[in-house]
């Protein structure tokens, strides 16, 4: 009787990977209107993406619980020409692509699939598709969709909570000390418009101008803070703000590398050495190479009208690897960096929660300044790569000091608030390398941040710095469910191929024979029974 007036559910799975956050659900009970979820992972499905359809619509009707969501499942290939098109136009803007599955039949025939791993969801006037597929490169297929299924909750939270928003949140890029143009941050900038509303924009004398922004992205400056723009940084911080902060630790030219063939590499004294040393972090003027790094393309031969291009490592372009516990780097593919530097945390005892995001390979070498890039010399001594693991970008959250404390307001800055010692609880983010939001032009158009023309990948540059921001403003918690781990649990092939007769003895005989004996045992009761 009481499940007529109340529902009772229970998780008893080890990863609890039924139940929702209580942020998530909290979340959904906000929802003053029904949502229509309109899944587009039907038709001939393999086993893994049927997996992927069950746990999705599995976890919208755990949701449905809290908030009012109908789901609709259609199947593409059921769609008319028409619609079909439509559809594709719909999610070419949005640079969703179909996915494809090769597989071979048990006759050895290959067999392909387009998949369309694809949701909208709709509320009130507005909608938002929903890519579902996780595509974390080195990964296997199998974990790229266990992977999916367990970023399934935050896919599907965060895109519900940002149809239910009536007021979006400020991000600005910094101005007025060499920052990267917007040309060059025009992909990063299409990325967060999603989210946010975007911004660019230089200090004023204002210690508050900054205040309506709810992060300050500074995309790798060129020229020297003065004490006034660092007083109002530090402002916005002590009243709450968060900062990203992407700055290189050497200074190089790019252009004289690429007319010259080398460049002069010396320490990048942009006077914020002492500001990140207050808050808990150094950025220190080594240059970084890495074994796991980008190639690039190097004319061997001798006659320089027949050039011939072969690809050759490019040590100071490596491959950071993630931190696979923090939700801004969770299933987050390589960053591809340039001319990184390490970093170091200090103040171990400030109260400060300091985390590594991004981190060099085990073969790994440091390069102190003043020093030299040369594009001849780039077979380097595999045996000079003895580091491991060097940091590269970090996270704080805490309360951080104040830079100006007891200190004067530098001259020109107009401040009408009352001076803090200390900030409020808040976040930033520490990457010492200005190149990792940085996107090329090619003929006019933008490429995506992380791509790389001459191999042609992707990496994961795009991603991490859009997680970082929703890191660093999200005050619901949800950016934490991209920690749940699902574990993988995959069957033995090579067992089961070397003993296929006796598993299919057993899925088959052993029913029956349980069967059997349940019927057996039921029928010696009801005889000692009616035999009394």
């Amino acid at each position: 009787m009481l499940t007529q007036w109340r529902v009772l559910r229970f998780d008893l799975t080890s990863d609890k990977r039924y139940s929702l956050s209580s942020s998530t659900r909290q979340m959904l009970k906000q929802t003053d209107a029904p949502i229509n979820a309109t899944l587009y992972l039907a038709g001939s499905l393999n086993s893994g993406f049927l997996r992927l359809q069950s746990a999705t619509q599995d976890m919208l009707k755990e949701m449905g619980v809290y908030a009012d969501i109908n789901l609709r499942t259609i199947n593409p290939a059921d769609l008319t020409e028409a619609e079909q098109e439509r559809l594709q136009q719909q999610l070419a803007r949005l640079q969703f692509v179909p996915t494809a599955i090769y597989e071979r039949d048990r006759q050895g025939r290959q067999m392909q699939t387009i998949v369309y791993p694809y949701m909208r969801l709709q509320y009130k006037d507005k909608q938002q598709w929903v890519s579902l597929l996780v595509n974390q490169r080195g990964q296997s297929g199998a974990e790229n969709l266990n992977s999916s299924i367990e970023s399934l909750e935050y896919i599907l939270a965060e895109s519900i909570h940002r149809l239910q928003q009536t007021e979006r949140s400020q991000v600005v890029f910094l101005e007025g000390q060499g920052e990267l143009p917007e040309q060059n941050t025009a992909d990063i900038q299409q990325a967060l418009a999603h989210y946010f509303d975007v911004y660019r924009g230089a200090v004023t004398d204002d210690a508050c101008c900054l205040d309506p922004f709810r992060c300050v992205i500074v995309a790798d400056p060129q020229l020297p803070f003065s004490e006034k723009d660092k007083y109002i940084l530090n402002h916005y911080l002590m009243q709450g703000g968060t900062i990203l902060w992407c700055v290189n630790g050497v200074q190089f030219s790019s252009q004289v590398l690429t007319d010259a063939g080398f460049t002069p590499v010396v320490a990048n004294d942009i006077n914020l050495t002492d500001m990140l040393f207050r808050y808990g972090i150094r950025i220190n003027s080594h240059i970084l190479q890495d074994v796991q790094c980008l190639p690039v393309p190097v004319d061997v031969s001798q006659d320089p009208e027949r050039p011939q291009y072969q690809p050759m490592p490019w040590y100071f372009s490596p491959l950071l690897l993630c931190n696979s516990s923090h939700p801004v780097t969770r299933n987050l593919t390589q960053v591809n960096a340039l001319f990184p530097s390490d970093i170091s945390l200090v103040g171990e005892d400030d109260g400060i929660e300091k985390n590594i995001l991004l981190l060099t390979s085990n073969a790994s070498r440091v390069i102190p300044t003043p020093g030299e890039v040369d594009l001849g010399s780039l077979n380097a001594d595999l045996n000079d790569f003895t580091h491991a693991y060097i940091p590269v970008a970090a996270s704080l959250e805490g309360v951080f000091p104040s830079l100006f404390a007891h200190r004067m307001c530098p001259e020109g800055v107009v401040d009408t608030t009352t001076a803090q010692t200390q900030s409020v609880r808040t976040r930033q983010v520490v990457v010492a390398c200005g190149a990792v939001p940085r996107n090329e032009i090619q003929q006019g158009q933008v490429l995506p941040a992380g791509y790389d023309r001459y191999s042609h990948m992707q990496f994961g540059n795009r991603d991490f710095i859009v997680n970082s921001v929703l890191w660093l403003i999200d005050d619901s918690g949800l950016i934490n469910l991209r920690q749940k781990t699902i574990p993988l649990r995959m069957l033995n092939e090579a067992s089961i191929r070397q003993n296929i007769i006796l598993y299919q003895l057993l899925s088959t005989l052993l029913p029956l024979c349980l069967l059997a004996l349940t019927a057996g045992v039921v029928w010696l009761l009801r005889k000692q029974r009616y035999a009394r």
